[in-house]
């Protein structure tokens, strides 16, 4: 052992007792993250109906909530290892990936919630892919997270399905990170190198309008069928210190997410204050409608996500069950 590697292992040695000396953080606070697009609707309702707050004051606490936006599953998983966040939300394909980390650990990550079943699409302004195989090496797909994120796997999936066993990969040198609105625009332009997207509401739905953008597929025919492709997460160690703060939070999300499903036309008007966006709460309700789309925060399809990640390697863990991967509070239910 080098002197500098003595002297910082001897320099924690000594803080060590210090830092166990902190007290665990008090109850009534609660950071959280969220993401772009509708099926982040829930949380919107949440924070706009001081949801968490009526539910915290039930169990008789008064809670902070403080919001954050992050782009990307990488960006959500840092902060919350970070402790910068206490509730994360991102793809199943980050969240996994966190989970596989973590699993055993002290900081084990398991799911709170899911944001319901809602299909993910693969779009193209180029007019001669038809399907995954046409694309080139002058394509470039967009996505939140090339690699990594729920939409990168989505495409591996599929180029697996098209180009046999081994070759998950085939297409991940034609992908780009960009966050939903930039993408979005990209593609609309038609002037990027940008001529794939793989998207999700209202992104996705709102490029379909213009009739230069078509669908090479949807996740759920990759799939085949619903799948809950994003979730909320938080540290095991922040439900057991903060019993009520988290009770609050998930009373919130089972609320809200009910709420939505049974108000979609008032959701969509909440969706469009909360965000600022120019859309047309109309759209937004059709969004919202959509029959393809389950309000539930029980986890569909996951399984099928971690059996992939774990063919190719990006996970060590295979799960025998969704149950694995969340907290008791959903092991009741039948989800996948």
């Amino acid at each position: 052992m080098t002197s500098r590697r003595r002297f910082l292992r001897l320099a924690a040695l000594a803080l060590a007792p210090a830092f166990a000396a902190l007290p665990a953080r008090a109850e009534g606070t609660l950071r959280i993250a969220q993401q772009f697009g509708t099926l982040y609707t829930p949380f919107h309702v949440m924070k706009e109906k001081g949801l968490i707050e009526k539910h915290g004051k039930a169990l008789g606490i008064d809670i902070t909530v403080d919001w954050t936006r992050l782009s990307g599953g990488s960006a959500v998983n840092d902060a919350l290892l970070a402790d910068t966040i206490d509730i994360a939300s991102a793809g199943i394909g980050p969240f996994l990936t966190l989970w596989d980390k973590t699993r055993g650990t002290a900081n084990e990550v398991k799911i709170v919630g899911a944001f319901g079943a809602q299909p993910n699409f693969l779009l193209t302004n180029n007019p001669n892919v038809k399907t995954i195989k046409d694309f080139t090496d002058k394509d470039r797909i967009a996505m939140p997270v090339a690699g990594v994120s729920v939409q990168a796997r989505i495409l591996q999936l599929a180029a697996e399905q098209t180009f046999g066993p081994g070759h998950a990969k085939t297409l991940d040198q034609l992908m780009v990170t960009l966050p939903h609105p930039d993408a979005t625009a990209a593609l609309l332009s038609g002037s990027t190198e940008i001529t794939g997207y793989l998207s999700n509401a209202p992104f996705q739905n709102h490029a379909l309008k213009d009739p230069k953008i078509r669908k090479v597929f949807s996740s759920y025919e990759i799939f085949g069928g619903p799948v809950t492709p994003t979730v909320a997460y938080a540290k095991a160690t922040f439900r057991k210190d903060n019993p009520k703060t988290y009770k609050a939070f998930l009373d919130a999300f089972e609320e809200a997410t009910r709420w939505v499903d049974q108000n979609r036309r008032e959701a969509a008007e909440i969706y469009v204050k909360v965000e600022q966006s120019r859309l047309d709460p109309a759209f937004i309700t059709e969004v919202l409608s959509d029959p393809d789309t389950q309000y539930t925060l029980v986890p569909l399809g996951t399984l099928k996500f971690a059996d992939f990640m774990n063919r190719i390697g990006a996970i060590k863990a295979k799960p025998a069950s969704f149950r694995d991967f969340t907290f008791e509070d959903l092991h009741s239910a039948s989800g996948s």
